[in-house]
C-alpha cells in the first residue's frame, strides 16, 4: 500500500494494541447479524403517512413490543406502549392528563421507564455497544447505559439502579428521558432507510419529508421521475422548472413553491391575468381538507394554463437541437391548425377542447412572448436562490443515484429499458451507443453534471434531466410518450394513452429479472429487484411480488391521488437478517387517531423470501467496507510492527 497513506494511518492507531483492538473489534463486528434494512417508495409528499410508518417501523416496533412483553402484559398495554413509542410527546401528555394524583404518575413513570429499558435492550440486542451508545440520547447517556448492562444475578446494586429512577423523576426528568428512549427505540428498530423514489409532487409536504431524511440516522435514494424534476429545475432546465410550477398548479399544491421555498409566483399571476381566463381543463384538482376560495381556484387556474403554454413552448427547441431524442412527434404546437382549432396527429384530426392559445404566435408556435421569457427567468434566479430548497436539492443529490446495488439487491425507482424481446434497449447520445447498466451512468453523469454548473441552462446534460423526466428511453420514465398535451385539450382518450416499456410486463418473468440482475454484476439466485414508480392495483388482485420473488414493487399508493386505483395506502419492505417482508399499510386517517385510539395502518404481512441461513454483517455492503478496513489495518500493522 502507498507508505504515506499509512503514515497518516499511523497517526490515528499511533501504537499496535490500537491496531489489533480495532481489528478484533471489525472482525467481531462482521458476525453479527445484518441490521433491518426499510423499503420506502413515492411518497409524493404525503408526510403525515410517511412519518407515522418512519416512526412505527412498518410494525417493527409493535411485533418488538409482542415478542417481549406477549403474555406479560394485557394487548392494551402493548398497544399504549406502542403509541408512546411513536409520538412519546403527545402520548405523555394525555398520560398526564388522565392521571389522578401525583402517586399514580409517579409510579406509571417507574413501570414505563423499567419497560422502555427491557424494550431498548432487546431491540439493541445485534448491535455492539458503541452503535447503541450514539443512539441514546445525549443528556441521558450514562444512566441508562447503567440501567441497560445492569444484572440481576446481585441484589448489591439493587437499590443504586431504584434510586436513580427516582431521582429521575423527582427531579421532573421522567418525561425528557422517556422521549428520548422512544426516539432511540424507532432508530435501533430500523438500521437503515431506502426511499425508492419520488418524494416531490402531488402531496402538500414534501418539504417536511426531507427535512426527515436530513435527520434521519442511516439513509439512501433513489431518484424518482419527480425529484428529477426538481433536481434539474434547480440545475437550470427552465422547462423542468416550468413543469413543476404546472403540476404545483394542477395539484392545488402552489404554496409549496411560494410560501416553503420562497419563489416570487406573482410575476406569473401578473402574466395569468392578462391573457387567460377560467378554463375547466385547467382548474386544480382540490385536496377535501384544505380551504380554497372560488377566488383562489380561479388565480391558480390562470397561472396552470399560463405556464402549461411556457412549458410546451420550452420542449420544442430541446426537441430540435437534439434530434436522437426521438421527440419529433412531440411537437404538437406546430401541428395545431390556430384558425381551425383543430390539430392532426399523425392521419387524424381532432378538435381541440378548452384551448387557450392566447400567447401563440401561429408563424412561430414556440416563441416565448417577452413577458413570459422574464416571467422564467425571474422564477429561475428565485429557484437558484431559495436557500431551503438548495439545501434539500444537495442533499438528494448526495444521497441519492438513479439505481444502487445494496446487499445484494437492485433498487431502482423506474425501469431498464428493454425491448419486446428482453434485450436491453440501446440509446444514441453524441454518436455513442449506451444500453442497460451503462445508459443509466451515462444518465447519472449528466444529470450530476447539470447540477454543477447551473449557470448552462441549454447544454446537453440540461436537456438530457429533461429527458429523463419524460424520454423514452428513459429508466425513470418508462414510456414511449408522454400525452400531457393531449389529456388537456383532446377529448378523445386513446389520444391520452401512454404505452409503457415492455420492461412493466416482462418484469414478472423471472428469466427477464435474473438477466437485469447478472446486468448489474448480482447473483441472479440470491438477489432481488426493487421497484417503485407504477403503483399496484391491489384492488385488481395485482400482485406486487413477481418473478417468483425476483421482483418486488412497493408502490402501493402512498399519494393519495392513486389510492383509490391501489385499494390500500402504501406498500413498504423490510428486510431483516431473517429475509424479507412485504407489509402493504390502510389509509393513515390522522396522528391523533392513533394517539387517541391506539389504532395503526399495517395490514398483511407477506414474506418475500425467507433465509435459509440467518444473514450477517460480513455478507452485506457495511461487510464489504469492514473488510476493506481490516485488510488496511492489518498491512498497517506488517508496515510499522511486524518490522
Amino acid at each position: 500500500m502507498n507508505k504515506k497513506y499509512l503514515d497518516l494511518l499511523a497517526q490515528k492507531y499511533d501504537c499496535e494494541e490500537k491496531v489489533v483492538t480495532e481489528i478484533i473489534n471489525l472482525e467481531a463486528i462482521l458476525n453479527l447479524p445484518k441490521g433491518t434494512e426499510h423499503f420506502v417508495s413515492d411518497l409524493h409528499g404525503e408526510y403525515q403517512a410517511f412519518q407515522h410508518v418512519l416512526r412505527n417501523g412498518s410494525g417493527r416496533v409493535k411485533e418488538k413490543i409482542r415478542d417481549l412483553f406477549s403474555g406479560v402484559i394485557y394487548e392494551k398495554e402493548i398497544n399504549e406502549l406502542a403509541t408512546l413509542v411513536y409520538y412519546p410527546e403527545e402520548k405523555l401528555q394525555l398520560i398526564k392528563n388522565n392521571v389522578d394524583n401525583e402517586q399514580e404518575l409517579n409510579l406509571w413513570y417507574k413501570e414505563t421507564i423499567e419497560r422502555m429499558i427491557k424494550l431498548i435492550s432487546f431491540c439493541s440486542s445485534k448491535y455492539t455497544r458503541s452503535k447503541v451508545r450514539k443512539a441514546l440520547p445525549n443528556q441521558f447517556t450514562y444512566i441508562i447505559e447503567e440501567l441497560l448492562y445492569k444484572t440481576d444475578e446481585s441484589a448489591n446494586k439493587e437499590q443504586y439502579y431504584t434510586k436513580m429512577v427516582e431521582q429521575i423523576i423527582s427531579l421532573g426528568q421522567a418525561d425528557k428521558l422517556i422521549t428520548g428512549l422512544a426516539y432511540s427505540t424507532q432508530r435501533l428498530v430500523v438500521d437503515h432507510l431506502h426511499v425508492v423514489g419520488d418524494i416531490y409532487d402531488r402531496g402538500p409536504e414534501p418539504d417536511k419529508i426531507m427535512e426527515a431524511l436530513i435527520n434521519y440516522h442511516s439513509v439512501d435514494i433513489q431518484w424518482g421521475n419527480h425529484d428529477v424534476l426538481w433536481i434539474g429545475a434547480f440545475a437550470g432546465s427552465k422547462v423542468c422548472l416550468a413543469n413543476i410550477i404546472r403540476i404545483c398548479a394542477r395539484y392545488d399544491n402552489l404554496d409549496i413553491i411560494e410560501d416553503v421555498y420562497g419563489i416570487n409566483l406573482r410575476p406569473l399571476l401578473n402574466l395569468a391575468e392578462r391573457y387567460y381566463g377560467d378554463n375547466p381543463a385547467f382548474r386544480p384538482k382540490i385536496h377535501s381538507d384544505k380551504k380554497t376560495t372560488d377566488h383562489e381556484r380561479l388565480q391558480i387556474t390562470k397561472m396552470h394554463q399560463a405556464i402549461a403554454m411556457i412549458q410546451f413552448k420550452l420542449e420544442s427547441p430541446i426537441i430540435k437541437r437534439r434530434p436522437y431524442f426521438n421527440m419529433s412527434e412531440r411537437l404538437l404546437l406546430e401541428k395545431v391548425d390556430y384558425d381551425k382549432n383543430e390539430i392532426t396527429i399523425g392521419e387524424t384530426t381532432y378538435p381541440l377542447e378548452n384551448s387557450c392559445f392566447a400567447t401563440i404566435n401561429p408563424e412561430q408556435p414556440d416563441q416565448l412572448l417577452e413577458e413570459e421569457q422574464q416571467v422564467i427567468d425571474k422564477l429561475l434566479f428565485s429557484v437558484q436562490h431559495s436557500e431551503k430548497l438548495a439545501r434539500h436539492m444537495n442533499f438528494l443529490i448526495k444521497k441519492g443515484s438513479l439505481y444502487l446495488k445494496y446487499n445484494g439487491n437492485l433498487l431502482i425507482h423506474g425501469c431498464i429499458p428493454l425491448d419486446e424481446n428482453g434485450n436491453m434497449e440501446k440509446m444514441v447520445i453524441e454518436n455513442k451507443t449506451y444500453a442497460g447498466r451503462d445508459l443509466l451512468n451515462v444518465f447519472e453523469h449528466y444529470l450530476r453534471h447539470a447540477f454543477a454548473h447551473p449557470e448552462k441552462t441549454d447544454d446537453l446534460a440540461t436537456d438530457m434531466v429533461w429527458y429523463l423526466w419524460t424520454g423514452e428511453y428513459s429508466s425513470l420514465f418508462g414510456k414511449r410518450a408522454m400525452t400531457t398535451f393531449e389529456r388537456y385539450f383532446i377529448e378523445d382518450k386513446a389520444t391520452h394513452k401512454e404505452v409503457k416499456n415492455p420492461y412493466y410486463y416482462l418484469r414478472e418473468n423471472e428469466d427477464t429479472c435474473r438477466q437485469i440482475l447478472a446486468e448489474f454484476d448480482l447473483n441472479p439466485d440470491q438477489g432481488h429487484i426493487i421497484n417503485g414508480h407504477t403503483p399496484v392495483k391491489e384492488i385488481e388482485g395485482e400482485n406486487p411480488i413477481k418473478a417468483n420473488g425476483k421482483m418486488v414493487v412497493i408502490d402501493g399508493g402512498f399519494s393519495k391521488a392513486y389510492q383509490s386505483k391501489t385499494g390500500i395506502a402504501g406498500y413498504t419492505l423490510l428486510y431483516n437478517s431473517y429475509g424479507m417482508k412485504l407489509v402493504a399499510h390502510k389509509h393513515f386517517n390522522s396522528k391523533e387517531d392513533v394517539l387517541l385510539n391506539g389504532t395503526d395502518v399495517l395490514s398483511v404481512k407477506r414474506l418475500v423470501d425467507k433465509e435459509l441461513e440467518r444473514k450477517k454483517v460480513l455478507e452485506t455492503n457495511v461487510g464489504e467496507e469492514l473488510l476493506q478496513e481490516i485488510s488496511i489495518l492489518k498491512s498497517l500493522m506488517e508496515y510499522r510492527y511486524m518490522k
